[in-house]
């Protein structure tokens, strides 16, 4: 944790205005004992369940609690916001209590099921604009639209009525609890809350450690703490929507480097493995974001061990069209999908001998595209594999190899996999 000659912390009395603030717009989500979680992990594991709160995130708090802070005239001509997500329901759902009018731009790339949610919460009190390929192009297009009609701009965490608004959940969380907590395990995206979240913990429950949990694809939070200074992250995974920034926020940045112990990163792959489990076993939606603190759980087992945990769910909009690729992303991480692109000999019975003399006999082909062609001697098959046991997929490529198969693995290609996600 850096050394700061000047806190830039969030005080106690700002969040605990912003919680008056939301009183009535913001629900008080609980904070329950899992008994599943705290066998499994040999502590005391609670979940504070923001998947519960009235956006099915924790987003409408910070975002109420900038927009009430405006004044009349910086409110008459509305508010804007960009964003493919939680920030943005939580916006549209601000403007409907307000009554005012807000313009969210999101992505022409937004899946339906987002666009669809931010018109409900917002009614006829939001206009949503569908702009651009990326979220850059989105918040491009917010910025010149704010200039050009003199709205004000709601940003999604690097502000601090919003990093308050998000301290809120920090503050219900130790209102709470009637046990000191050992260890708070919260979500990093931007870092606003975070960086609310430790504000009110550091100064009300100093002795808890703090672990800022990012995904692997999108480590910003880490790599500028481990720097000293905020970086843009040139590329990242996009999977885990909810927490996969680019870059952190200044504010943000100043005030985690202070309250978080560290921060750890969890692969894409695990995090589908949780969201897959809470729902399977516990029957419990979490996004991916909302997955991140549970998966953290297994990584620091040892660690946990005999402890009093809380784990911030920090939201549940899943969209069950990306079940699929959920699925896929957890038997890829456990070694047991595997893609290939198989050269077949372009003559009667080759398939049969791979089918009878290279798969195991608990293999099971998933995907199978082949298309013969004319004067070739070898035709190419894109074959993905299922397998029962992570250790079988070295006995498969020797047998592959035996039978002078020609042969390219996919997995490790992103240039190719790229195409079946």
């Amino acid at each position: 944790m850096a050394d700061s000659v000047e806190s830039k912390l969030i005080s106690t009395q700002e969040i605990d205005e912003a919680a008056e603030t939301l009183r009535g717009i913001a629900t008080h989500t609980p904070v329950q004992e899992n008994i599943l979680l705290s066998d499994e992990i040999g502590a005391n594991i609670w979940l504070k369940r923001e998947d519960l709160q009235v956006v099915r995130s924790y987003k409408i708090r910070g975002a109420y609690n900038k927009i009430q802070s405006l004044s009349e005239k910086e409110l008459e001509h509305g508010v804007v916001c960009a964003s493919a997500g939680n920030h943005a329901q939580g916006v549209a759902l601000a403007c409907f209590k307000k009554k005012i009018h807000g313009t969210i731009f999101m992505p022409n790339t937004t899946p339906a099921q987002k666009v669809k949610q931010v018109k409900m919460f917002g009614k006829d009190f939001v206009t949503v604009v569908l702009e651009g390929d990326t979220f850059d192009d989105s918040f491009a297009k917010a910025a010149t639209f704010c200039s050009e009609k003199g709205a004000a701009f709601i940003p999604p965490f690097n502000d601090p009525k919003i990093i308050a608004g998000q301290g809120t959940v920090g503050k219900e969380v130790l209102e709470d609890m009637q046990e000191p907590i050992d260890y708070l395990l919260v979500p990093v995206g931007g870092g606003g809350l975070s960086a609310g979240m430790g504000s009110y913990f550091k100064a009300v429950s100093p002795d808890t450690k703090i672990i800022g949990i990012e995904p692997a694809g999108a480590p910003a939070m880490q790599k500028s703490m481990e720097l000293g200074e905020i970086i843009t992250l040139p590329n990242i995974d996009k999977f885990v929507d909810g927490a996969a920034v680019q870059r952190v926020g200044d504010i943000t940045f100043e005030i985690c480097r202070e309250v978080l112990d560290r921060v750890i990163t969890i692969p894409e792959g695990m995090i589908c493995g949780t969201i897959l489990k809470m729902y399977n076993e516990q029957a419990i939606v979490v996004e991916p974001a909302g997955a991140l603190a549970i998966s953290a759980l297994e990584i620091l087992k040892e660690e946990l061990t005999g402890k009093t945990v809380v784990c911030v769910v920090s939201g549940s909009n899943n969209d069950i069209t990306r079940t699929a690729e959920i699925n896929e992303r957890w038997l890829m991480y456990q070694g047991l999908k595997h893609y290939f692109i198989v050269d077949f000999p372009q003559r009667a019975g080759a398939l049969m001998e791979f089918l009878s003399d290279v798969l195991g006999p608990d293999d099971d082909i998933t995907y199978f595209e082949y298309s013969k062609k004319t004067n070739r001697e070898l035709g190419p098959a894109l074959i993905g594999l299922e397998l029962q046991d992570k250790h079988d997929l070295e006995p498969l490529i020797e047998r592959m190899k035996t039978k002078n198969l020609s042969f390219e693995y996919v997995n490790d290609q992103p240039r190719l996999f790229r195409f079946l996600t």
